[in-house]
Order: C-alpha cells, then sequence, then structure tokens
C-alpha cells in the first residue's frame, strides 16, 4: 500500500489485489486467491468453452454490477437513505471491432425498493453518483449505462 499527495489535496492510497489462475484442463482454468472459495473458468461456448463454467466475458460483468451495488450502498447509508432491496441484471454486448473483439457496452437495469420518506429523487441521486464514482465501470472503455427501476415503500 502506497500513499500520494499532491499539494493542498487529501493523500489516496493505492492497493494491490491478488489472484492466481492455474489450468485445469485443455479448455479451463480454476482461479483463486487468498481465503475465497476457487472458480473454474473456462472460455464461453460460443468459443468452444465448457457449458457452465464462468467466463472471463461474465467475471467482467459481474464486477462492474457488483462495484455499481457497493458504491451505491455506501453512498446511500451516508445519505441516510434506507434501501430495503436492490436487485440488477447486466448485460455486456461484445462486439468485433477493428479486428478486436471488445465489450462495447454495459447495461445495468437495477430494481431499487427504499424505505420512505425517501423520494425517487432522492434515490437517483445517489445512483447516479454511484455510477460516476464506481471503480471498476471507471477501470473499462465499454460505456456503461444504469436503467433503474425505483419503489417507495
Amino acid at each position: 500500500m502506497e500513499e500520494t499527495a499532491t499539494p493542498g489535496r487529501i493523500r489516496h492510497r493505492s492497493f494491490d489485489f491478488q489472484t492466481a489462475m492455474k489450468m485445469a484442463s485443455p479448455r479451463s482454468g480454476r482461479l483463486s486467491s487468498v481465503g475465497r472459495t476457487s472458480l473454474c473458468v473456462s472460455s464461453p461456448p460460443e468459443f468452444r468453452g465448457e457449458e457452465g463454467s464462468w467466463t472471463p466475458e461474465h467475471m467482467l460483468i459481474g464486477p462492474v454490477e457488483g462495484c455499481l451495488l457497493m458504491t451505491f450502498l455506501t453512498y446511500a447509508e451516508r445519505k441516510h437513505i434506507r434501501i430495503l432491496s436492490y436487485e440488477s441484471k447486466a448485460n455486456g454486448t461484445l462486439e468485433f471491432i477493428d479486428g478486436e473483439y471488445r465489450f462495447t457496452l454495459i447495461v445495468i437495469s437495477p430494481l431499487i425498493i427504499a424505505a420512505q420518506p425517501t423520494g425517487d429523487s432522492d434515490v437517483l441521486t445517489v445512483l447516479r453518483d454511484a455510477e460516476k464514482r464506481c471503480l471498476v465501470s471507471n477501470s473499462i472503455t465499454a460505456v456503461v449505462e444504469v436503467y433503474p427501476t425505483v419503489r417507495i415503500e
């Protein structure tokens, strides 16, 4: 962990995260990290991978979706907005552009239920802040769009 400082600014730390990958079969590997359950990873069936395995493609979309949730929950807590439920679905579009496959668009559709007296606009404001500050989304080139449904109960 390294701390950096800019004159007149807050000190920011850098963080390192480690994983390890080991070949498990001719078309799959085992992803691990200390203290976590390992995952079998394969290419998607569209690229001759093993059916039913987690793929790097799913593992790119999932962290974008998860980061939005975690960032949203953090900001909602700071604003004292009580979230009763949050569920989302995400779709990533992989396209062949300039001779390479790349994700061009990830669409996340959350259903957020918040407790009264919070209003829809408060929830949407916090969600938009979370969208802007999601570190995983900010680390990729694909466009991330969020289309929420908000209910107040």
